[in-house]
């Protein structure tokens, strides 16, 4: 570090980096208070005004603070505090909009792509189709105040949800999704969950560093005559949920 960018609080010292003492001085402001869950951190301008430090040492800071899963990064948006993680009951009637919204969280979910492919074996399977039968799939990220908690690949059988992408885009929830192709209840067939990191692209998706942790959630629901209609694959940012199972 330069000698100008020495600052008040910043001590120079063998094993004292300066991206280091910004991380410990903006982490115990958090944990004091400062900046409650869910608020946006000053500008990298600022706390490089601050701390009278370059924004490269500034960056490296919030970094290390995303990866400790303290914060999150949202592209063109800033850094924000992460919320306390939300308890997410599994069961035969999991639906994000209600857990979210009783939670005292605005839910929406955002779709990014749609497609009909040839359903491949896991999928025939999930969803009771001859194998190489066409299948509606969809790219979706869902959120709770503005904050990704998940992002999924969900795949519907057709032509019986062939409206179902359009009516997802509108309403930003796979429940109001149904009932507006008619289907107004179902339930969980199965469900499992195993964890793994995260690539670049879901990472992107859920404004998480690339290699954390998610909780992979694979789900098939049916509807009300046992007929399975929709096969899923939801990745959770790990430290934004808590599966409660049963209960």
């Amino acid at each position: 570090m330069d000698a100008q960018e020495q600052a008040p609080g910043l001590v120079r010292g063998e094993g004292l980096t300066a991206w280091r003492q910004i991380a410990d001085a903006l982490t115990a402001e958090i944990a004091a208070g400062r900046y409650p869950p869910g608020q946006q951190l000053p500008a990298e301008a600022a706390l490089a005004a601050r701390f009278a430090v370059n924004r490269h040492t500034v960056r490296r800071a919030l970094a290390a603070l995303a990866e400790g899963g303290l914060v999150r990064a949202s592209q063109g948006r800033g850094t924000f505090v992460e919320e306390a993680p939300l308890a997410y009951p599994i069961g035969p009637r999991t639906r994000f909009s209600e857990i979210v919204a009783g939670a005292g969280r605005e839910a929406w979910g955002d779709l990014v792509a749609s497609t009909t492919v040839p359903a491949g074996p896991e999928q025939a399977a999930a969803l009771a189709l001859a194998p190489g039968a066409p299948i509606l799939e969809l790219l979706t990220v869902h959120r709770a105040d503005d904050a990704p908690l998940s992002t999924a690949l969900t795949w519907l059988p057709l032509p019986r949800f062939a409206g179902f992408a359009e009516a997802y885009a509108e309403r930003g929830s796979i429940t109001r999704a149904f009932a507006a192709c008619g289907l107004h209840d179902y339930t969980r067939l199965s469900t499992r969950i195993r964890a793994r990191p995260a690539d670049s692209a879901e990472a992107q998706r859920l404004d998480i560093a690339p290699g954390r942790v998610v909780l992979v959630v694979s789900s098939v629901n049916i509807d009300p005559a046992g007929v399975p209609i929709q096969a899923n694959r939801t990745l959770f940012a790990a430290d934004r949920v808590e599966l409660v199972i049963g209960g």
